[in-house]
């Protein structure tokens, strides 16, 4: 079963794989077993676009099993070879993980570059990464994919060093690759490190004066930078292509009852999202895992919405994030013609949301949910500050809900206070007053 369809209809992209502007591609997708997976295609897509990549072509197949030498086999090979000479395309992109050795065959066979679903998505975290962070993390996930894979179909990586001035220790270019890209790795995961320890003291400073954090997760172009900006009034760049934003960003969220919240955007999850970035990214997504609520945004347009609502619980369960607490955010109801609204389960507790972030029809709705959530953890007690803890008393007044307060004749200050578990044990570990639970 073999499908060849033309993409001259495509527009252009507006970066470029590899440094080349609108470089023409051939995407091959392969379906195995009986089922095509259409919209996986549809996702390769708009993944090659979303890096720049023009797709002039699609060339699909059916096999039992991947070919061990040149995972796609040698028919496909040809056909491949035809319409790179017809279309005048350098660059092949492959919907699969493919090995080092079938990348290496591949290119031999064809003469041409050949990126596998894990390299083109690392291009894409590439261009998308602008902090110091991200790009630290984007470098070692691609030095870590590119030590496997330096026996190319390029000469100069397998010959020994020699001529004039050039002969070295007898070590080959290969080796001398490998050597310095393992260095690089350890220096970049020492910085990391460094990096990972920061992150852990300012989240141990944030709980010094404890604050909930919210985090928006989801399937990729779901809409949760576009949500992120409406709840948050914030600008964080939204488009409609795959990992528009990388970096994580957190803003103030002023809830009507509960108070102050943060509110963070991470970066969207994928389908067989490559292991190596899941681990590269393990000190980002270490924010979803110590948060107190996720929004978990889902495309509701999507026809494999619960496929995607799986593969981020799959990723989720990975970073040990699967036990804090969900609410279900069925985004872009404006697409369906379906109206907003929210559903509980069978304690009363919001669970899902339908909503549209786009023009902001059910948004109210996530604020009551999220509001609600937090009001219903919420603790009151009683709490004898003594005169001489002025500072005490003010963060107080500035985390807390601070129901009553009465000065002793010594004063001291008796304070009846609301405020959600955090707050209350970081309240009950400070020194030199006395509290307990008011009626």
């Amino acid at each position: 079963m073999q499908e060849i369809t033309e993409k001259s209809h495509l527009k252009d992209p507006i970066t470029a794989v590899a440094e080349q502007s609108a470089e023409k591609t051939v995407l091959v997708h392969l379906h195995f077993g009986r089922i095509k997976d259409e919209e996986s295609l549809s996702e390769f897509d708009l993944l090659a676009r979303s890096a720049g990549a023009h797709p002039v072509a699609i060339i699909t197949g059916t096999r039992r099993s991947p070919d061990p030498g040149l995972f796609i086999g040698k028919g496909k090979v040809d056909e491949i070879r035809q319409v790179l000479e017809q279309t005048g395309s350098a660059l092949v992109l492959i919907n699969h993980a493919i090995t080092p050795v079938q990348e290496r065959n591949l290119e031999r066979a064809l003469k041409c570059r050949v990126l596998d679903r894990t390299g083109l998505i690392l291009d894409i975290f590439a261009q998308r990464a602008h902090s110091h962070e991200g790009k630290l993390q984007v470098e070692l996930a691609q030095l870590r994919h590119l030590s496997t894979r330096l026996v190319r179909g390029w000469t100069h990586l397998e010959r020994q060093k020699g001529g004039l001035g050039l002969r070295g220790p007898g070590e080959t270019q290969l080796e001398t690759d490998r050597r310095l890209i393992g260095v690089r790795i350890k220096a970049l995961r020492s910085r990391l490190e460094k990096v990972r320890k920061r992150r852990f003291e300012r989240r141990k400073s944030r709980h010094k004066v404890p604050v909930e954090t919210v985090s928006l997760v989801g399937y990729t172009n779901a809409g949760k930078s576009t949500l992120f900006n409406r709840l948050t009034g914030a600008e964080v760049y939204q488009a409609d292509k795959l990992f528009a934003t990388l970096d994580p960003t957190m803003r103030r969220l002023e809830l009507p009852n509960a108070g102050r919240v943060i509110l963070a955007d991470t970066v969207g999850f994928i389908s067989h999202l490559p292991h190596s970035l899941v681990e590269a990214f393990q000190s980002t997504l270490e924010e979803v895992s110590g948060a107190s609520l996720l929004l978990h945004v889902v495309d509701i347009a999507s026809d494999r919405r619960d496929e995607n609502i799986e593969q981020v619980n799959e990723v989720l369960a990975e970073i040990e994030a699967s036990d804090v607490p969900q609410i279900l955010v069925y985004n872009k109801l404006d697409l369906t013609g379906r109206s907003p609204g929210l559903e509980r389960d069978e304690q009363g507790t919001i669970k899902k949301v339908t909503l549209s972030a786009q023009t902001g029809v059910g948004v109210e709705l996530l604020m009551q949910a999220i509001d609600e959530h937090f009001s219903r953890l919420r603790i009151r007690q009683r709490v004898l500050i003594p005169v001489a803890e002025g500072g005490l008393r003010a963060r107080i007044f500035q985390h807390f809900n601070v129901v009553q307060e009465t000065m002793q004749d010594n004063g001291d200050w008796l304070m009846v206070l609301e405020g959600n578990q955090a707050d209350v044990a970081w309240l009950n570990r400070q020194s030199d007053f006395s509290s307990s639970m008011a009626d």
